[in-house]
């Protein structure tokens, strides 16, 4: 089993985002439409129809419930399945505002999540 490096719990969620590729000089390049797969207060893994390579840097727009958040990210895991590209993104600038809009939706998701583990549990093995 490999040892779990993320510091935040990421749960499932799935959310259309916009995404804008950023060069190295801080241009806009591609600009694309992708879904999280799941989302944590420092990242999130989106699925996207392109492959990102590594190190990529990426501005999100992304819809949390009713409300937009825009965030700075790079690429940290890329992987490619049945002709999908996953991109995990590490958050290094979200404004203090976006911050609050996604600690509260990751705090909600997670009590929704437990209170949904707790009416369905697993079945002992």
């Amino acid at each position: 089993m490999s040892k779990e490096r993320r510091r935040y719990i990421r749960p499932e969620s799935l959310n259309l985002l916009d995404y804008l590729v950023v060069d190295d000089q801080g241009r806009p390049s591609e600009y694309s439409m992708a879904r999280t797969l799941n989302v944590s207060k420092g990242g999130i893994l989106m699925e996207t129809h392109i492959p990102l390579p590594k190190g990529q840097q990426v501005m999100i727009t992304l819809g949390l419930k009713d409300q937009l958040i825009d965030v700075m990210g790079r690429i940290v895991y890329s992987a490619s399945d049945a002709g999908w590209h996953h991109s995990g993104v590490e958050f290094f600038h979200v404004s203090d505002n976006d911050k609050r809009i996604l600690d509260s939706y990751v705090t909600a998701f997670h009590k929704l999540h437990a209170l949904d583990i707790a009416k369905h549990p697993m079945p002992a093995a």
